[in-house]
C-alpha cells in the first residue's frame, strides 16, 4: 500500500513552487490521471521529492515515485561506473572482451552500457599478452564534467591503441569520439581537474623525449571540444615508466612516478598558472597505494600493502590515519585503484573486488559491490545515472 502524505510547504520552498511552470507529463491509469503526491501538482511534488537524498528510499514506496526517480524532471542520481574484462578468458591465449557497464543503486542491478563507436577497435585493446602472465597492461579510463573517457592502451603491436578518446555521456546514454590526440600515447599520466582531462608524458609507438615531457588538455565543458591543447612541457621524462594518475586536487594536478611501494618523486602542476612545481616529500611519501581526491578537496590513499585509510592535512604536510571497521583493512589490501565522491571511497583490489568505504562514518564503514558474473574489474568512476528509457 501506497503511504503518501501531504508535505508543507513554506519559505523558500513555497516560492520556488509558485514560480515553477507545472509539468508537462502525468501519468494515468486506464484514462484516470494519477498525481505524484495526492492533492499537490506535479511540478511542486517534484521539487519536493528531489530534495529527500535517498533515491532508494523514494523508489521503494510506489511505482510512480520510482518512475519520477528515472524520468528527466528528477536530478540524476550518482552511480558506479566500471570498466571490466572477461575474467573467464585463457590468459596464456586469448586477450580478454572489454566491457563497460554500470552500477544502479536503486535496483542494485549492472547495467551495459551501449557499445562504443568501432574506431578505435576495443577488441585490439591489450590487456593481457601470453608473454606477461603475471602483468596486466593499463587501460586508463578518467572521469570528468559528468562523462566517462576512455583516454590511453596499448595494442597487440605494442603502440598506442588510442588516437582519440571516447567520450560516454550517461544522461544521454551516447558515445561520442573526441577530437585526436596530437601525441597518441600510452603508459602515461591521465587525471582530470574541473572538468578538463589532462593526458601527461607515456610513451608513443617508441620511446620520444618530446613526448615523455609534454602535457595536453581537453576541455569538456567547452561544447565545442575542437582540438587538444598543447601546455608547458614537463621538466623531464620520469613519468614515462608507467601507467598513472593524476590527482585533480585545488586546481592542480597531483602525480608521482612509480607505483607500489617504491621510492617515488612527485610533480605538482597547476592548472592557473600553466607551471610546474616539486611535490613536498611529506605528500609523496604518503603515496602508497591508490589516492583520489574526495571533490577535488580533501586527499584520501589507500595503503596497498596494509589496506589502511589515510586523509592528508595540508597544514601540517602529514597523512593521518582513518580509523575503520574492524577487519576493514584485510579488505582492502591490494587496492589498485580508487575514486571518491559524496563522502565515499569506491576501491578496486587485485583480488577483483569492488569495496565502497564510508569515511564519514566513525570508523569507517566498508562493504563490497558484487561483480557481473565473469567479469574482472580494472577501474570504477562514479558519474551521474545512465537514462532508463525501459523503465520510464
Amino acid at each position: 500500500k501506497d503511504r503518501e502524505k501531504k508535505p508543507k510547504l513554506s519559505g523558500s520552498m513555497a516560492t520556488v513552487a509558485a514560480v515553477t511552470p507545472p509539468a508537462k507529463r502525468r501519468r494515468t491509469d486506464g484514462g484516470k490521471e494519477i498525481a505524484i503526491i495526492e492533492g499537490l501538482p506535479d511540478h511542486v511534488s517534484e521539487i519536493c521529492l528531489s530534495l529527500v537524498c535517498s533515491p532508494s528510499l523514494l523508489a521503494a514506496v510506489c511505482t510512480r515515485w520510482r518512475r519520477l526517480v528515472y524520468s528527466p524532471e528528477f536530478p540524476p542520481f550518482p552511480s558506479l561506473y566500471a570498466l571490466f574484462v572477461d575474467s573467464n578468458s585463457d590468459p596464456a591465449r586469448v586477450n580478454p572482451a572489454i566491457r563497460f557497464m554500470c552500477f544502479d543503486p536503486v535496483s542494485s542491478k549492472w547495467d551495459p552500457l551501449p557499445p562504443p563507436p568501432p574506431d578505435p577497435p576495443l577488441h585490439r585493446i591489450l590487456y593481457r599478452h601470453p608473454s606477461y602472465i603475471s602483468f596486466n597492461f593499463p587501460i586508463q579510463c578518467v572521469s570528468a564534467a559528468g562523462k566517462l573517457v576512455l583516454i590511453a592502451a596499448s595494442n597487440r603491436e605494442f603502440s598506442p591503441a588510442m588516437s582519440h578518446p571516447l567520450i560516454f555521456d550517461p544522461v544521454s546514454s551516447t558515445w561520442t569520439s573526441g577530437p585526436p590526440l596530437e601525441s597518441p600515447r600510452r603508459w602515461c599520466a591521465t587525471g582530470a581537474c574541473g572538468g578538463v582531462v589532462y593526458v601527461a608524458s607515456g610513451l608513443g609507438s617508441q620511446f620520444s623525449p618530446i613526448v615523455a615531457r609534454s602535457i595536453e588538455k581537453l576541455d569538456l565543458t567547452d561544447h565545442d571540444r575542437s582540438n587538444w591543447q598543447k601546455l608547458r612541457e614537463m621538466r623531464d621524462s620520469r613519468f614515462s615508466r608507467e601507467a598513472i594518475d593524476a590527482v585533480g586536487w585545488r586546481r592542480k594536478l597531483l602525480m608521482v612516478n612509480v607505483k607500489g611501494g617504491a621510492i617515488k618523486e612527485g610533480a605538482i602542476y597547476d592548472v592557473v598558472s600553466d607551471d610546474w612545481e616539486a611535490m613536498p616529500e611529506e605528500m609523496a611519501a604518503g603515496w602508497r597505494g591508490p589516492v583520489a581526491a574526495m571533490e577535488e578537496e580533501t586527499l584520501y590513499s589507500v595503503d596497498e600493502r596494509n589496506g589502511t585509510v589515510r586523509i592528508y592535512n595540508e597544514e601540517e604536510r602529514e597523512w593521518r590515519e582513518v580509523t575503520v571497521v574492524e577487519g576493514g583493512e584485510q579488505m582492502l589490501k591490494g587496492a589498485q585503484q580508487v575514486t571518491a565522491f559524496a563522502g565515499k571511497l569506491c576501491v578496486v583490489n587485485v583480488d577483483g573486488s569492488i569495496v565502497v568505504v564510508d569515511v564519514m562514518a566513525e570508523p569507517a564503514k566498508i562493504w563490497t559491490v558484487e561483480n557481473p558474473e565473469g567479469l574482472e574489474p580494472v577501474s570504477v568512476h562514479v558519474l551521474p545515472r545512465m537514462s532508463r528509457p525501459d523503465i520510464i
